[in-house]
């Protein structure tokens, strides 16, 4: 006879984990399953940082979002014993007319953020670190800052076993079947539950072929380098997260050395990988990459790139719009999805674990998720209800 749940939890990366806390919190007898070990490096929630922001250029309906994950990160802080938010400051640099720039100004506005505006001069002035043109301006917003991507996932973790989470790791699943309730074929057993909730990273092409959304995985680098004259100028109450956009579009984005001055200064393109897929996926960071990458910090930073320490692969699973998609499933009303966070979903995680619990729960939350319904993706005429 299966074992048997009130709610299965495929994948325990940054948003499963999250999930899970959540409804094991709320009282469901959760059940968690992951593939590798309960902190890998194998999917997109390592690598040591991840910039997290309001002024949000993506779009402002995401603000309300961000405003609540910001509440919850210190809450998570507080109940973990860890620390995981620095609120370092952050800098959204470009030409006036770019869309980092413009975009995030829109939402500052519109929901009234506290921000500056800088000019060229007073980027230099403020952020020596930095050498934008004399066209450039930049958003600077006070409250910005970086997560710990290994950090959030073992609080998160560490707190949903509290709560009373069976969590598996190194456990793969095979397959899953939502007719009577749910069933989880895994490489160890069969599980059942009333209700399953998916959040499969780089693995939804496989897990989540029927929902008939077109997900694109693309292989990402994350690379850090030593400046020239030492990493001092980069230190956290100096120098700021940041996304820079050059005149043709490219953006790039980068940290402080928030793991002191031996850590190393991590920078990485914002999009433009290659397509691959968790199975295919070259792990090998090859010269011509870092020296793109050099090449490319050097026209904006002046101590960059300095000397090259050592590089990361990780994997962006995009949609067509680059929006998430987060909602039940169309066709299995037992199946919440939590996927296709197109490289800037892990400043979520809090609210998304929030989110999932309350649809698992109630069958809609009240947080603003109509954005994300795959409805928009797939072409059907029937909306998915998301609350």
């Amino acid at each position: 006879m299966p074992d048997t749940y009130d709610v299965i939890v495929i994948g325990l990366g940054g948003m499963g984990s999250a999930a899970a806390y959540r409804l094991a919190e709320r009282g469901q007898r959760v059940l968690g399953l992951e593939k590798f070990a309960p902190v890998h490096t194998q999917g997109s929630s390592h690598g040591g940082s991840r910039i997290t922001r309001q002024a949000y250029f993506e779009d402002p309906a995401y603000v309300p979002l961000l405003l609540r994950a910001h509440e919850m990160w210190d809450q998570i802080e507080a109940d973990s014993d860890r620390e995981i938010f620095h609120r370092v400051g952050g800098i959204m640099v470009g030409r006036p007319d770019s869309r980092t720039v413009s975009g995030s100004l829109r939402s500052a506005r519109e929901w009234d953020l506290p921000h500056e505006l800088l000019d060229a001069t007073e980027i230099r002035r403020r952020f020596p670190t930095m050498r934008p043109t004399d066209e450039d301006i930049a958003l600077y917003e006070a409250g910005a800052g970086l997560v710990v991507p290994e950090s959030s996932v073992g609080a998160h973790l560490d707190l949903a076993a509290r709560a009373g989470a069976d969590l598996r790791f190194e456990e793969e699943v095979l397959s899953w079947t939502a007719d009577d309730g749910v069933e989880v074929v895994t490489s160890k057993g069969t599980y059942r539950a009333e209700q399953l909730v998916i959040c499969p990273g780089a693995w939804a092409p496989g897990l989540l072929a029927d929902l008939g959304v077109p997900f694109v995985v693309e292989r990402q680098v994350q690379y850090w380098f030593e400046p020239e004259g030492g990493a001092e100028p980069f230190l956290p109450d100096r120098h700021p997260v940041y996304i820079w956009e050059n005149p043709e579009g490219r953006q790039f984005y980068g940290f402080p050395a928030h793991n002191g001055v031996d850590g190393g200064v991590k920078v990485a393109f914002f999009r433009g990988g290659d397509p691959c897929s968790p199975d295919t996926i070259d792990r090998t960071v090859h010269d011509h990459e870092v020296a793109a990458m050099a090449d490319f910090v050097g026209t904006a930073m002046p101590t960059l790139p300095g000397t090259f320490l050592r590089a990361a692969t990780c994997m962006y699973t995009n949609t067509a719009d680059e929006h998430f998609v987060i909602a039940r499933h169309p066709d299995h009303q037992a199946v919440v999805v939590a996927c296709g966070f197109s490289g800037h979903g892990f400043k979520f995680v809090p609210v998304v674990g929030e989110i999932v619990a309350d649809l698992v729960a109630n069958g809609t939350t009240s947080h603003p998720i109509a954005l994300f319904d795959p409805a928009r993706l797939t072409g059907s005429e029937e909306k998915v209800t998301t609350g």
